[in-house]
Order: structure tokens, then sequence, then C-alpha cells
């Protein structure tokens, strides 16, 4: 069966973009400022609590005010395109480098309309549409209203946004659900080494205790040593990380290539630090894999878990940055890592730790493994649900 198409701006009520600016008049009814989202919201995925804010009059306010079911779409900038869709109504505006698309509810499903910017096919009209320079890209509303949306009868509409909002929501309970395991093991690791801390506790450094290994990087210019079956990493791969556990990395090296980097190929368990550009993305190993020159790798511990370690540096976080250098950018040196102050707690507190962290991280890593499943297979089903390849089942309304 063939799906029709529509454009977007037939599925709508209105489209507009945000505030000019802002505006310093007195707000009635409202307190002030208030909450505006702003292109750098969007595309980092803030949380209401963490958007920007501005000062607007009443009648702006009632305007541009964010309600339920609104799709927000970034205009202008290198991160024109991104989208996020208003799950409830909010005491909140949004500014002018942002349009707001507001479906006609009557006869379309907002959630319906919002997973149509999910897929590829729109990626690929964003950037046909996109104009402007190559620096500073903009859309007009417009050209975005041209955009193809299936045409399916809403009740099919909202039993497709159902079943791809049940694998979303589930992706969020298992995002937040890691939160808290690790909150809960930053809550202890503060209580029990920072807070509580013993001035009679040993302090050595970190190469007094633990094997620092570097990374290469085989030259680009030898195909022989590339697209082999060795896993290898630089910090990008960490840039765009949603886990703190490494399953997989972008770019794969040969047998040959491993030759070309000195610390060779590094166990499970390891954990990776950037050393640079910038210092401080973290990040365990599930996978056996080889480093470039961009990161600090510490090797598993007998005593100390690199649990323990990834806790540490999250805890230190200042510190390292602080001992790093650099003019261009900023870079801690192994030798430099190396020389940190290390205070050692008593065996049995470290044992007592590991023992109540492990099943925390074990979690983590089984959640991260379940999302990774959830988002393949929405990925697979979304293209295939709005092309009309896969149906799913749904009841007629019924006119009363």
């Amino acid at each position: 069966m063939s799906v029709k198409f529509i454009t977007l701006g037939e599925t709508l009520v209105s489209s507009n973009t945000g505030l000019d600016a802002i505006k310093r008049a007195p707000i009635v009814d409202y307190p002030t400022p208030i909450r505006c989202l702003r292109i750098q919201d969007v595309s980092q995925s803030k949380a209401f609590e963490d958007w920007g804010y501005t000062e607007v009059e009443s009648k702006n306010y009632e305007k541009f005010q964010l309600k339920a079911g609104d799709i927000i779409v970034a205009r202008t900038g290198n991160t024109v395109g991104v989208n996020q869709f208003i799950k409830r109504d909010v005491s909140a505006v949004f500014n002018n480098g942002l349009i707001r698309l507001r479906v006609d509810t009557q006869r379309f499903d907002s959630k319906f309309i919002y997973f149509n910017f999910r897929t590829s096919s729109y990626q690929g009209f964003i950037e046909n549409i996109s104009g402007g320079t190559s620096t500073q890209p903009n859309m007009q509303i417009n050209a975005l209203l041209t955009m193809e949306i299936p045409s399916f009868p809403l009740p099919e509409q909202k039993a497709i946004a159902s079943v791809l909002s049940s694998l979303d929501d589930k992706i969020d309970l298992l995002h937040r659900q890691n939160k808290t395991l690790e909150a809960m093991a930053e809550t202890l690791f503060r209580q029990w080494f920072i807070e509580e801390a013993k001035e009679d506790w040993e302090e050595k450094t970190i190469g007094d205790i633990f094997t620092i290994k570097g990374g290469g990087t085989p030259s680009t210019k030898e195909p022989s040593y590339w697209d082999g079956s060795i896993a290898w990493t630089s910090p990008r791969d960490l840039s765009t990380a949603k886990s703190l556990y490494m399953f997989s990395t972008e770019r794969t090296i040969t047998e040959l290539g491993l030759t070309k980097v000195s610390s060779g190929l590094l166990p499970v368990g390891t954990l990776l630090m950037s050393s640079r550009a910038p210092i401080g993305y973290l990040a365990l190993t599930d996978i056996e894999v080889a480093v470039n020159q961009g990161y600090i790798a510490i090797l598993k511990h007998d005593l100390y878990s690199n649990e323990f370690m990834y806790l540490w540096c999250k805890a230190n976080m200042e510190l390292i940055k602080n001992s790093g250098n650099g003019s261009v950018f900023q870079e801690i040196s192994k030798a430099s890592f190396r020389e940190l102050p290390f205070v050692c707690p008593p065996e049995p507190l470290l044992k007592e730790f590991n023992d109540r962290c492990i099943n925390w991280f074990s979690k983590i890593k089984l959640n991260t493994k379940q999302i990774q499943t959830l988002e393949n297979l929405r990925d697979t089903l979304l293209p295939k649900l709005m092309s009309g390849e896969v149906r799913v089942q749904h009841q007629t309304e019924q006119i009363a």
C-alpha cells in the first residue's frame, strides 16, 4: 500500500520564530525574569531548570509561551535543524533563534509529526534548505514548511507515535536510572574518601600506585594500518558518548597498525581520560582497545578498582585540569598526571567500597547495553513506520 505525502505546513495551525531580543519591560501576572528556551538549550538537551532567562511584556509572554505539543527547531548556526518536543505546558518563552511549530491536533498527532524530525530524510532535507555561509547557516520558516510528511489516518498516526514513544520512554527511564546509580556512587565516594578522610592516611602519587599508558596514531597515509579488526579510539569517541562505558569505537586498525601504537592493546576495564582539547572526558572500556596520543590510560589495579578511579578523577577534575598547560590548548602530560598526590585509604575500607559499588556499576553497564538495543530497534523501526513498510494495528475512531 503506497503512502501519500503532504507538506509540513498543511499539518500546522501556526509557525513562528521567537522573541527578537530581551524585552526590558515589566511583566504582568508572571514572575520576572522568566525562563527562555535558546538554541544551546535545545542542542544540549538541557533540562527546563537549566534554560536561560529573559524579561518580557505580558502580551509577548502570551504570544511566545511554550505549550505541550509544540515542536521547536533551531533555524540558525551550526546546529540548524536540531529539534525538541515540548512535553508539557511550561512558564517559558523561546528566542528568535528558534522556530515553533504548533500542530493542528484535530487532524494530526503532534508526537507523530515530531518523529518525522528524527528520520535520516529530515537530516538531508535540512542540509538542502539551509542557506547562508558555511559557518552560519540559516533556515527560513517557509522552506521548512515544504518538508514532506506521510499522510496516515489520525488513529494510525497515534499508534505509530505510541510505539516509538514507548521505546523513548524506556530509554529515558534507563538513562535516569544510570544517573541515579552514578550519583549514589559519587555520594558514597565523597563521604568516605573526602569528607571522612583521615589525616594519618598515607599520601603517595598516582605514579607510585598505578600503571599509566599513552598512545599513538598510525599514519593515516598508510591504508594497511586502518580498517582492521582492532578497536582504536581518539577522544572524539568520548565527546559524543552517552555512557561511561566504551563498547565500540568509530575507527579500527590492523595488526600492522597496532605495531605503531607504543602502548599496544589495552585490556578490558582500562580507565581512559582525555588529556587535551579538552582534558577530562572519561570512559571505562568494555573492549580491548588501542588509544591515540590524546589519552591517559589507567590500567586496572588489584586494590583500587577503576570504578574507584573513575570517581576519583571526577572528584579531582579541578586538580587534574590545573596541572595541565599549553599555549594553544590545555594538555596534561602523563608525567604530570603521575605526579598528582594520591591519598591511600585503608584496604578494608576500599574493599567494602568496591563491594558496594560493583552492583551499581554492573547495573549501569547492563542498562547501557539495553539502551543500545532499544535505540537500534527504534532507529530501525522509525523509517519503516514512516514509509509504510511496517504498519501498526490501530482502531478506527468512531464518530458519536
